[in-house]
């Protein structure tokens, strides 16, 4: 294969046995009118340069590539960089998705866009990308997350979308992706759904890699040496897709990818306590798309569990499960414990506070950092800042004060 990076973003939508396009019938005209205006678009200069000029003039690209200095001194290893994509307009990687496929949709001539979140990121990217393109906006979240995540709840409905809490199945991330697809499939004219990571059916895998990877592209310009590691959180895979993608040709740059370890790599028949795909799961199609799952031996999808909403959910890309297989990326997980201690090491001695996904990969790095010479480079994508993690953080850490001031506030008249 001469180029691993032409192969992952190809018009065919299969990554070895990987991905594809399982879905009803009805939505295949739906999917093919997706993939033929996005391949049309990335070879369209004036497409090209108007989302070019929304990364730099609305997001706020490029984002800084920052050197943990004291970060680097305390663990006394390699040389820790952080890709700060939280400090996009809304607070992380999301965005760039978001604006990539709001502009195809004004191609197609859309009306309104729908949404699928779990921590939030996405629906309020979503909701931010509708408004700024005058779409209407429909966002499904898990129950669960709904209720967790609450703050970009508030800001969702502000920015003018519907969010709607989802009560089937486990209440979280795979429940809100089923929603929304019985969306599309009732309003399949005007609608276009703004799929939020690297998972789904052909073209989603290809098409929100496309549109991450100037994380990557980024990194290349902004670092003075070339990487000996990247490491990113995984749940879909859409920030690790963004941060991997334009090393992916080079080989001597070692790849990893953190799932979430939950409370343990526990499970019974029905329930997860993690969502780490490559520990326990297996290959199965859900969703749409041919990956490794969290599946029982007849097939149904298991409830996860993660301390982050983002990482919540039962399968990984196509595309990274393919890089698996082939040994490109290796994956490991971390522990709800870790990633706690990983935010509070990271706030203390960076003044940088990480959302809980990108917790994922701080807690590797720490542990990664200190086994390898000063003279290795490694670069974490910190894909989210933590504001929306606030309620979740001070109930894990039994803040009373803020509780306290929780109390006060309700109780005010």
């Amino acid at each position: 294969m001469k180029s691993l990076k032409k192969y992952l973003i190809n018009k065919g939508g299969h990554f070895g046995i990987y991905g594809g396009r399982y879905v009803p019938e009805m939505l295949i005209p739906i999917m093919e009118e997706m993939e033929e205006a996005f391949y049309e678009a990335i070879k369209d200069k004036e497409f090209l340069k108007e989302l070019d000029d929304l990364y730099k003039n609305y997001s706020g690209r490029p984002t800084p590539l920052y050197f943990c200095e004291n970060l680097t001194k305390q663990l006394g290893g390699a040389k820790i960089y952080l890709k700060n994509e939280g400090l996009n307009h809304t607070g992380a990687h999301k965005i760039n998705h978001c604006l990539g496929q709001a502009l195809l949709a004004k191609k197609m001539g859309k009306k309104r866009l729908i949404a699928e979140t779990g921590a939030g990121q996405h629906g309020l990217a979503t909701a931010t990308v509708a408004a700024r393109f005058g779409l209407e906006c429909t966002v499904y979240m898990g129950k669960r997350d709904y209720m967790r995540q609450r703050p970009n709840v508030f800001f969702m409905e502000q920015l003018g979308a519907t969010v709607i809490p989802v009560e089937e199945g486990g209440q979280i991330l795979r429940d809100a992706i089923n929603a929304a697809l019985k969306d599309l499939i009732s309003n399949p004219e005007d609608t276009h759904y703004l799929l939020g990571t690297v998972c789904g059916p052909h073209p989603y895998p290809a098409m929100n890699t496309y549109f991450q990877k100037v994380v990557g592209e980024e990194v290349k310009k902004q670092l003075p040496v070339k990487p000996d590691y990247l490491v990113a959180c995984t749940g879909g895979g859409s920030n690790a897709m963004g941060l991997f993608y334009d090393f992916f040709d080079d080989k001597s740059i070692k790849m990893i990818g953190v799932e979430a370890g939950g409370k343990g790599i526990k499970e019974n028949k029905k329930k997860a306590q993690h969502a780490a795909r490559f520990e326990t799961g297996s290959v199965g199609v859900v969703e749409g798309f041919k990956s490794y799952f969290l599946q029982d031996e007849d097939g149904q999808i298991k409830e996860t569990h993660s301390i982050s909403a983002g990482l919540d959910y039962s399968g990984i890309g196509p595309q990274l499960a393919y890089l698996k297989d082939m040994k490109r990326i290796q994956f490991t997980y971390a522990t709800d414990v870790k990633v706690l201690e990983a935010y509070k090491v990271l706030a203390k001695t960076e003044g940088i506070i990480g959302a809980m996904e990108s917790c994922h990969a701080v807690a590797e790095v720490i542990k990664l950092a200190p086994t390898l010479p000063k003279s290795k480079t490694i670069v974490l994508n910190l894909s989210g800042r933590g504001d929306k993690d606030i309620f979740i953080v001070t109930k894990k850490l039994k803040d009373k004060k803020f509780q306290e001031f929780l109390t006060q506030h309700v109780h005010e008249k």
